[in-house]
């Protein structure tokens, strides 16, 4: 009996050992390394659509939601919208995928560090709800906002034991990961990521330009919503927990908020443009 378990013990090792295996040399091959550049090409697309909707919120011609479910919906209402929305939803389902791969084997430029590994796991879970988003518009047309989905969300955790305070905490985080966002911008972290010597020095220049300027706007933005999910926790009010449409609305109704708006609007843009960039040159 001892013998026969150890034997299937020993042919399980032996059968995860090879599956792991598989799955590695799956995450290094040509196919993961075009859908994770079709992903980096897809997020950026819709970040250009979400700073043209921000632009045309500031001189108010724009009235529906301006994040990126909003893009995605304004996307399909234009002609050929469809198939270029299908494209954009393999390539956020590329993108979680590619991003679950670096969780389970490590980050390019980082090694296996702990850190950077959970910070790929998040970035598979959001992304892959986003790809959800993506075909089900496809399928069903416009769903509901996303605005209204995280203000439901936070309206049912509030009224649990708790909740208020895990709300506020979410909200905290969110904040801090915009503040780091920000920082990591204005520092050129992202510099690592990239194929430098495949660079030229115009390309480099270009890429660090749109780097810093867009990640530094993008951080504003989720800092600005992070900060909105605790007053709606504080004020026991779910309608200000509107995530990044509510983040952009918030900007424009402050002070010279026009202004402020157009200045992130045109950030987002860069961002856009910088994921292009990661799209050709950044290492996988």
């Amino acid at each position: 009996m001892n013998s026969r378990c150890s034997i299937f013990r020993q042919r399980m090792s032996a059968a995860t050992a090879s599956a792991s295996a598989q799955a590695r040399r799956a995450s290094n091959s040509k196919g993961m390394d075009a859908l994770a550049r079709l992903g980096l090409a897809s997020r950026g697309s819709i970040y250009l659509l979400v700073g043209v909707l921000a632009v045309l919120l500031a001189f108010g011609e724009k009235k529906g939601e301006t994040d990126q479910r909003g893009a995605m919906q304004e996307l399909a209402q234009h002609t050929g919208g469809f198939v270029v929305l299908l494209i954009v939803a393999v390539g956020l389902a590329g993108y979680a995928l590619w991003r679950f791969s670096e969780a389970a084997f490590g980050v390019a430029g980082e090694g296996k560090k702990a850190g950077p590994r959970a910070q790929s796991a998040v970035r598979g879970i959001a992304y892959t709800f986003l790809a959800i988003s993506a075909f089900t518009i496809l399928v069903e047309g416009r769903q509901k906002s996303q605005a209204k989905q995280q203000e439901s969300y936070s309206a049912r955790l509030m009224h649990h034991s708790a909740g208020r305070w895990l709300v506020g905490l979410i909200g905290v985080v969110i904040a801090v990961v915009g503040a780091v966002l920000v920082y990591e911008g204005v520092k050129r972290k992202f510099e690592k990521y990239f194929k430098l010597g495949e660079m030229s020095p115009g390309a480099r220049k270009l890429t660090e330009f749109l780097g810093t300027v867009g990640s530094a706007a993008r951080g504003l933005v989720f800092a600005v919503a992070g900060v909105l999910v605790v007053i709606a926790a504080v004020q026991f009010d779910p309608k200000k927990a509107r995530g990044i449409d509510g983040a952009l609305l918030t900007l424009r109704d402050a002070p010279l908020g026009p202004v402020l708006l157009v200045a992130v609007a045109l950030g987002l843009v860069m961002f856009g443009l910088f994921g292009l960039c990661e799209a050709r040159w950044r290492r996988t």
